[in-house]
């Protein structure tokens, strides 16, 4: 018999995480696009995608705050809080970086911003996407 989702004890924000994660590393793709062709739907894809990205990030932090508040996440993996944390304020520069002129939104600024996002995005991804004690308890690794 299933269980009522009001007694869940899963984390809600993970999953939202994960996505904004892709989204944002998605970005880069489209910035490395636009600057092979200069074809400027690459960046008006890029812009979409960083800000789906961050309004990802805020629903994953308003979740990880829920989760936190019923006792469902345990204690925040500071490391790992702190890589999403930095890549979700360099994708809030880089959006505005993005709203410039099409080529300068991109050229050099909007890429290398992308670039490094995408960089600290791996490395969370590569210690397993755990933000709390939780999550990674629950798939068995080490703290």
């Amino acid at each position: 018999m299933s269980r009522p989702i009001s007694g869940s004890r899963t984390p809600l924000h993970p999953f939202f995480v994960g996505l904004g994660g892709a989204l944002l590393i998605a970005a880069l793709f489209t910035d490395y696009m636009y600057a092979s062709n200069s074809l400027s739907q690459w960046a008006n894809f890029s812009v979409w995608l960083i800000t789906g990205g961050l309004v990802l990030a805020l629903i994953a932090t308003i979740f990880l705050v829920i989760d936190v508040a019923l006792g469902r996440a345990g204690a925040i993996r500071w490391l790992d809080f702190r890589l999403i944390v930095a890549a979700a304020i360099l994708s809030l520069v880089n959006v505005f970086v993005h709203t410039r002129d099409a080529w300068t939104s991109v050229v050099p600024t909007g890429i290398t911003l992308s670039t490094i996002v995408a960089i600290l995005l791996v490395a969370a991804g590569l210690r397993g996407w755990c933000l709390t004690a939780a999550k990674c308890a629950e798939r068995g690794e080490r703290q």
